[in-house]
């Protein structure tokens, strides 16, 4: 979901400032409830447990460029799902800003645009498992066909934010929506394997009972709401 250098530039890139302090305030917001629920501690460690993940994610799984940006699996949903919404979103934008330090500084002009596009569509699935999940399921006792759904509205999310920014800074000329259509044909495969990847960790979680009170993990994961 890297935004391709050149992309957006000059002026324009002055609105990936605004929607990306946006992101982080709401961020601020989720992890200032979080440090109520579990306490500053369990929220520090999640939050480095997701950023060593997602630098991870970054480094080692397989990427390769497609059209306006390239195809990651960043598997937010699972983050979201184990770790809590706000030690996600921190994990997110550190660990993508650490990448971009020391392996991709020709990203770095590109941060406020790709944190943009991760963390919106994070915030909109917390906001869908509330819809979809009962408050008396735990994470842990998810179903195929809920994770499917919270795993198609991510990588839905930061296809149409990806597409977004390519319309914003180059327009609708034929090769750049043809770029947008590739990109988004390619990144939407990512769907066939994070459901998948949701369970596994989360049946992993279950029979790890240790977890449970640990603060390592979010409390909803073995508990109801």
């Amino acid at each position: 979901m890297h935004i391709e250098p050149g992309i957006v530039d000059g002026a324009k890139i002055g609105l990936s400032y605004a929607t990306a302090a946006t992101a982080g305030a709401y961020a601020l917001k989720l992890s200032v409830a979080a440090v109520r629920d579990k306490g500053v501690m369990s929220l520090a460690m999640r939050a480095l447990i997701t950023t060593a993940l997602v630098f991870s994610f970054f480094e080692l799984l397989p990427h390769y460029p497609v059209g306006v940006s390239e195809v990651h699996f960043i598997l937010g949903s699972t983050l979201f799902l184990i770790l809590g919404a706000a030690p996600a979103a921190m994990g997110l934008a550190l660990g993508l800003l650490l990448q971009g330090l020391f392996f991709a500084p020709a990203d770095l002009p590109q941060y406020g645009m790709n944190i943009t596009t991760l963390l919106v569509p994070l915030f909109a699935i917390a906001a869908l498992a509330e819809r979809i999940i009962p408050k008396d399921t735990p994470y842990v006792d998810l179903q195929y066909t809920q994770a499917l759904a919270l795993s198609t509205a991510y990588q839905a999310g930061i296809v149409s934010w990806v597409a977004f920014w390519a319309l914003y800074g180059a327009g609708f000329e034929a090769g750049n929506m043809s770029a947008i259509a590739t990109f988004g044909s390619a990144y939407m495969l990512v769907v066939l394997v994070e459901p998948v990847a949701d369970l596994a960790v989360l049946a992993l979680a279950k029979s790890l009972h240790a977890l449970e009170d640990s603060g390592l993990v979010t409390p909803r994961l073995h508990k109801p709401a």
